[in-house]
């Protein structure tokens, strides 16, 4: 599994990708990237850092991944 380092850079990554995406809303770009391309022991990782503060992440980021984890906890 990865660091949270490099899951907080990956996921910041996926942010700015979707950031230039006019055609979509970054939030949901992010959270459905991260819901089909990783694997559940990173979103666990990620939402769990999330629960600790999530220092590091862009606000878009961490607002995708909270919007998500609540999504897989309804």
């Amino acid at each position: 599994m990865s660091s949270p380092d490099r899951l907080v850079y990956m996921a910041n990554q996926i942010g700015s990708f979707f950031a230039t995406q006019r055609s979509q809303d970054p939030k949901a770009g992010i959270a459905d990237h991260i819901q089909k391309f990783w694997e559940p022991r990173m979103r666990e990782a990620i939402f769990a850092y999330i629960d600790h503060g999530g220092d590091g992440l862009k606000d878009v980021v961490k607002d995708a991944l909270i919007a998500l984890k609540a999504k897989q906890q309804a």
